[in-house]
């Protein structure tokens, strides 16, 4: 019997609309049961290609004794994460600060009247594990909790949701920016680099296509042979990996999603269109600066891949492509030594040996299944021409020969069972696939691309852009649905300039498109929030900042604005650029690699002129204040950072008589709204946190103007904690804004000249 999820476009959904649990989708409707009922919701979020969210439906959800506690103790929802990005940021926010990671299947319990979570996880099994609680356990407790623990549920949620907002959505502070958030942002890739294996970090790892992307900006402008020497390695080395190893489908091409090794060998083998849209770029463009035809190559066959499996009729790309064949993660790309023999036949037979690895070990086991059969993901030994020299032959014999084993083996594959494809068409990852065609298209040298993108484009709209200029999120069979949210905008913006040599007519939707997104979007301040105000089911509106797997929404929207810029010479696009990346300030600053790609439109900026790069300062920004009111001064100036266990220090802020500066919780009056409070923090590296026992303030003034203020002197003792891996030269700061009873100076940080080093 199917469920509520039956009228959904999302596939995801559709795989849940004939479970015995009584789905909700997201919605008002969902929500006025569970007040209506006085239970709390279980959210579920996954998305259709997700290994675990299928793993967890036939363990649970297609479990009848499992759903009826669900359908008797909860209002459940299911949530598609990518028809709904802004909310699916808000609730791993929170899970990801209850418990200290995150994933999907995603499950959250929220209180039904502000849909606030108060507990969260990921996947829970249903039979006992150890150190792991069961799902039917988990529901029973929570259920227990909300019936016998009201009081202490709501503080919890209140706790949380509180946590949230201070993560994604705390008041824009300006900071100033210029060259040092760049360079820093430069000096932390290269610090985190694998000089052996390529990509940034250990396993499990990921392409981060962000990082390449703005290293290549930044190699084509770099102003110092050692600075271009050191980015040309950290690229080529992680291009070059990235391509031999199993996270590229040596051969269907395109690229799976992630690696769990150190190596780039075994990947996890879904395909999701904004990797192959971001990388399909890089490799195009990296192939242009250092004339490679490899990169090339990889360039075409990613494109390729998407135009042959991850295309619709209409021409539009599709989401993704599955992990999962008949309850195995992977099973379509896994080979055995006979079965590559008997695809490419006894001639080709050695070859294809030798030049994936089949003559070694197998380097697959499944996790989930030991009992299976070890198998063999087809990776490269090395480049093409390296390869070609240990074979003593051509490199263009061996690519003729490849190419053709490769077809063979891309036919045999065809005949087996096939993963899942979500079908959705998803208005910010066809932007950004289309954007990537037409770059290609260029630097390649291949026209059938940017035909390709056009029909896409065309597809975006005509079928998703309504007649009142409102871009819907996704398509699927026809039906538009689910509005878009700010990456959206951004990306088909840019897209849409991008095809602005083929017609001036995307150049006028493109800038309509601006309009719209800059009112649903943007506030008073120019400061971009990832969806429109007024969203009664968001429990915070979010400002979502981390560049990761795909970039932010508002680095999105930021390009978007230079593109139009550059292609118009309209001012008015860069004016919108500076107001919202003021917004974006603070967290650039404090984590220039995390937010890489609003760095990249900062270097934009800089190289336009569109800002000084000596400082960033507009009406909004943080200058370079005059500190000359107030002094920070500190106990010590070095500190040892234990592994374990917390440092301390005092600090002591003197104000000059007749001024004061705002406390760090300065009050609710509009007054107090409007000053920048009190605050200790870390720039300039990762790997530590600050925390401050900041003093109450006195009051001053009356009724809306009345303000807690600290003058004289103020004493603050700070606690430093160590929190994930140390990089770069952290630097404690104080910001603070200095007033007097007429007047309020632009807020201040301060870098305080005290060594922070790990024990």
């Amino acid at each position: 019997m199917a469920n509520r999820l039956q009228g959904s476009t999302s596939p995801y959904l559709l795989q849940h609309a004939h479970n015995p649990v009584d789905w909700w989708p997201w919605g008002e409707d969902a929500f006025a049961e569970a007040r209506r009922r006085d239970v709390p919701i279980f959210l579920s979020i996954g998305y259709s290609t997700c290994y675990w969210c299928h793993v967890m439906e036939r363990e649970s959800f297609e479990d009848p004794e499992t759903a009826a506690l669900m359908n008797e103790r909860f209002v459940c929802i299911k949530l598609d994460r990518e028809e709904h990005p802004e909310v699916d940021d808000l609730y791993m926010a929170a899970t990801v600060m209850l418990t200290g990671r995150g994933g999907w299947p995603m499950s959250v319990f929220l209180e039904p009247a502000r849909l606030r979570p108060f507990m969260a996880g990921t996947y829970f099994p249903k039979e006992p594990r150890p150190g792991m609680s069961t799902f039917s356990q988990v529901l029973l407790a929570m259920s227990g909790a909300w019936r016998i623990q009201r009081d202490g549920v709501m503080k919890q949620a209140e706790e949380v949701a509180r946590a949230v907002e201070e993560h994604l959505a705390r008041p824009a502070r300006a900071a100033e920016l210029g060259q040092k958030q760049v360079a820093d942002a430069v000096s932390s890739l290269l610090r985190t680099f694998d000089k052996a294996e390529g990509g940034f970090g250990a396993a499990p790892k990921f392409p981060q296509a962000v990082y390449l992307e703005f290293l290549l900006d930044v190699r084509v402008r770099a102003g110092d042979d050692s600075t271009a020497d050191a980015v040309d390695f950290a690229l080529r080395r992680t291009l070059d990996r990235m391509a031999v190893g199993g996270l590229h489908d040596q051969v269907g091409g395109g690229f799976h999603r992630y690696c769990v090794d150190g190596t780039w060998t075994v990947p996890h083998f879904e395909k999701m269109l904004y990797d192959q849209a971001q990388l399909l770029r890089v490799y195009a463009r990296a192939a242009k600066l250092y004339t490679d035809p490899f990169y090339a190559h990889i360039a075409r066959r990613t494109a390729e891949c998407v135009l042959r499996d991850m295309t619709n009729a209409r021409g539009a790309f599709l989401s993704a492509i599955d992990a999962e064949v008949g309850g195995r993660e992977g099973l379509n790309y896994l080979w055995t030594p006979a079965e590559v023999a008997e695809a490419v036949g006894e001639g080709d037979a050695p070859l294809a040996r030798a030049a994936y690895g089949l003559d070694g070990p197998a380097n697959f086991r499944d996790p989930h299944h030991p009992g299976d059969a070890p198998a063999w993901v087809l990776r490269l030994a090395d480049r093409p021409e390296h390869l070609a020299s240990g074979l003593r032959r051509s490199e263009a014999a061996v690519a003729e020969d490849l190419a053709r084993i490769n077809r063979a083996l891309l036919a045999r594959r065809g005949a087996r069972p096939q993963p899942r494809t979500d079908d959705k068409v998803i208005a910010c990852w066809n932007g950004m696939m289309i954007a990537a065609l037409m770059s290609a298209a260029e630097d390649l040298n291949e026209p059938r691309f940017a035909s390709a993108a056009v029909r896409a484009a065309e597809f975006v709209r005509d079928r998703m852009i309504s007649p009142d200029g409102l871009l819907a999120r996704c398509e699927r069979a026809g039906r538009a649905s689910v509005p878009g949210v700010l990456e959206d905008y951004g990306a088909v913006i840019s897209a849409f300039v991008a095809l602005r040599g083929l017609s001036p007519d995307w150049l006028v939707t493109a800038r309509s498109l601006v309009a719209r997104a800059l009112r649903e979007f943007s506030d008073h301040a120019g400061v971009l929030h990832d969806a429109p105000s007024g969203r009664a089911d968001l429990f915070v509106r979010g400002r979502s900042t981390h560049d990761g797997a795909c970039p932010s929404g508002v680095s999105l929207m930021l390009h978007a604005l230079l593109d139009l810029r550059e292609a118009t010479g309209d001012k008015t696009h860069s004016a919108a650029a500076i107001a919202a990346i003021s917004g974006v300030s603070e967290a650039i600053t404090e984590s220039p690699s995390g937010s890489v790609n609003s760095v990249r439109a900062l270097l934009r900026l800089l190289l336009a002129a569109e800002i000084d790069p000596g400082e960033f300062d507009s009406d909004d920004a943080v200058a370079r204040a005059d500190v000359a009111h107030v002094e920070v001064l500190a106990d010590t100036d070095r500190v040892t950072i234990p592994a374990e266990g917390p440092a301390l220090l005092n600090l002591a802020i003197r104000i000059a008589p007749g001024w004061h500066i705002a406390a760090a919780d300065a009050g609710e009056t509009p007054a107090a709204r409007a000053l920048y409070p009190l605050r200790v923090g870390v720039v300039g590296g990762t790997g530590l946190r600050a925390f401050a026992d900041y003093p109450k303030g006195t009051p001053l003034g009356e009724g809306d103007a009345r303000v807690l203020v600290h003058e004289g002197l103020v004493e603050l003792k700070v606690v430093l904690e160590r929190e994930g891996a140390w990089t770069g030269r952290p630097l404690l700061t104080v910001a603070y804004q200095a007033c007097t009873d007429r007047e309020c100076r632009k807020p201040a940080v301060v870098e305080l000249d005290i060594a922070l080093d790990p024990a």
